[in-house]
C-alpha cells in the first residue's frame, strides 16, 4: 500500500453537509502508510459533529475493500476539530461573546454595554456590536444617538469605521437608521444587516467582541452561531419565574446540536433593589436568588448578580454606563461581573484546546 492508494480510495468518502468528498474538502491530514498499517486524522469543522463516526466508519471500509482487505486502519484513525477562522474584518477578534436572553425587559443591553466597558477597564481591547437588530439601544446607553460611522473603500469593498468611546469600538445598526422609525424587515434582510456589521467592518484587533443579540430566539441567533466562530454565550435573566423559564428556553436552545454553543453562564439582573442611602440593606422585590437556584440546577455559572438601583436607569438614559462609576454599587457589581467572565471564558479557551486532536476509541459505548 502506498499513501496514493489511500487517498484515491478516500475520495470515495463524502461528508454530506458539504455535499463533497473528504480530500477534496481537506478534511485528511497526517496520512501516514507503513506496511499494513495505515494512520491518519479526519478533520471536521464542529465539535460533537454528528458525522464523526459515520465518516470514520466508512473510510475504514472504504480502505479495506478497496485497497487492502488486511489493511490495520480503525484504531489509528484520529478525529480533530478545525476552529473555524473568523474572515474579513473579524480576523484579529480573539473572543467573539454573545449576551442573550429569554425575554425582553430583562436588561439584556444594559448588562451587555457595562459589561464591555468593565472588561475594557481591565486593560482588555474591547468591542460591541448592537446585533438587536429590530430593537437597537446601544447608541442611546453610549451617549451616540446623533453619531454616524465613517466608511472607507477597499479593495472595491465599503469598510465601516466602528466609533470609540470610553476605550470600545461600538457598532450599531441604529446608526443607520431612524430612531422614530420601525423596522419592519423579514428574517433575511435582517440576517443580511447583521453579516454586513460583522464583515465589512474594521474592528481590529480585540481580545473580546460583545455581541448584543435580540431576546428570544430567532433568526438573527441562527445567524450569529453560524456565521463566525462563537466563543460562548452569557444568558442574561432576572430572578422573577416567568424570566427564569425563558432563559431555560435560551439554555436549551444554545445547547442544541446542531448549534452548540458554550454556555459560559448565567447573569441575574435586577437581583435586588438597594436604596443610595441605604447602601447596606437588600430588597428582593422580584424574588430571592431565582437565578441562583437555576445555575445549581442546570450546572450553568453564576457569573454575577447585578442590583437594581436608580442610577443605573439614569446612566443608560444620559449615555453613561454606571460601570464607569468606580464607587458605585452596579459599578462594582460589572467589575466583579468582568473578572468572573474573563475567568470563564479561559478556562473554556482551556478545556477546548486539548479537543482540537482527541482519539476515537472504536470499542466506547460497546
Amino acid at each position: 500500500m502506498n499513501k496514493e492508494q489511500i487517498t484515491e480510495a478516500l475520495r470515495n468518502v463524502i461528508y454530506f453537509p458539504e455535499s463533497d468528498n473528504i480530500i477534496a474538502l481537506n478534511m485528511v491530514e497526517d496520512l501516514q502508510v507503513n506496511g499494513k498499517n495505515v494512520s491518519f486524522s479526519l478533520v471536521f469543522p464542529l465539535p460533537n459533529d454528528r458525522s464523526a463516526e459515520i465518516v470514520k466508519k466508512a473510510c475504514i471500509a472504504t480502505i479495506l475493500q478497496q485497497v487492502d482487505p488486511e489493511a490495520k486502519v480503525e484504531g489509528n484513525i484520529q478525529i480533530k476539530v478545525r476552529k473555524p477562522q473568523n474572515k474579513g474584518g473579524l480576523s484579529e477578534i480573539k473572543n467573539i461573546i454573545v449576551i442573550a436572553s429569554g425575554k425582553g425587559g430583562v436588561g439584556k443591553s444594559t448588562v451587555a454595554a457595562n459589561l464591555a466597558v468593565a472588561l475594557g477597564k481591565t486593560g482588555a481591547k474591547v468591542g460591541i456590536l448592537d446585533a438587536d437588530i429590530y430593537g437597537p439601544s446601544v447608541p442611546l446607553m453610549f451617549g451616540l444617538t446623533d453619531a454616524r460611522p465613517e466608511a472607507i473603500e477597499e479593495d472595491g469593498k465599503t469598510i465601516i469605521i466602528p466609533l470609540e468611546k470610553y476605550g470600545l469600538k461600538i457598532l450599531s445598526i441604529g446608526f443607520f437608521v431612524d430612531p422614530s422609525q420601525a423596522l419592519i424587515w423579514r428574517g433575511p434582510m435582517a440576517s443580511s444587516a447583521l453579516n454586513q456589521l460583522l464583515h465589512d467592518t474594521a474592528w481590529g484587533e480585540l481580545d473580546y467582541l460583545i455581541a448584543d443579540l435580540p431576546p428570544g430566539t430567532g433568526d438573527i441567533h441562527l445567524t450569529m452561531v453560524q456565521e463566525v466562530s462563537v466563543t460562548g454565550v452569557a444568558i442574561v435573566t432576572t430572578p422573577q419565574q416567568v424570566a427564569l423559564a425563558d432563559a431555560i428556553k435560551a439554555y436549551n436552545m444554545f445547547r442544541q446540536e446542531k448549534i452548540n454553543v458554550p454556555i459560559l453562564g448565567l447573569v441575574e439582573n435586577m437581583a435586588y433593589f438597594t436604596p443610595a442611602e441605604l447602601p447596606g440593606n437588600k430588597y428582593y422585590i422580584f424574588g430571592k436568588e431565582g437565578g441562583k437556584k437555576i445555575s445549581q440546577e442546570y450546572g450553568i455559572p453564576l457569573l454575577g448578580q447585578i442590583p437594581i438601583v436608580q442610577s443605573i436607569c439614569e446612566s443608560g438614559d444620559t449615555g453613561k454606563p454606571v460601570v464607569t462609576d468606580d464607587d458605585s454599587i452596579v459599578g462594582k457589581a460589572f467589575m466583579e461581573l468582568a473578572q468572573n467572565f474573563i475567568r470563564q471564558v479561559e478556562l473554556r479557551n482551556q478545556l477546548l484546546e486539548p479537543t482540537k486532536r482527541v482519539e476515537i476509541n472504536p470499542n466506547a459505548g460497546h
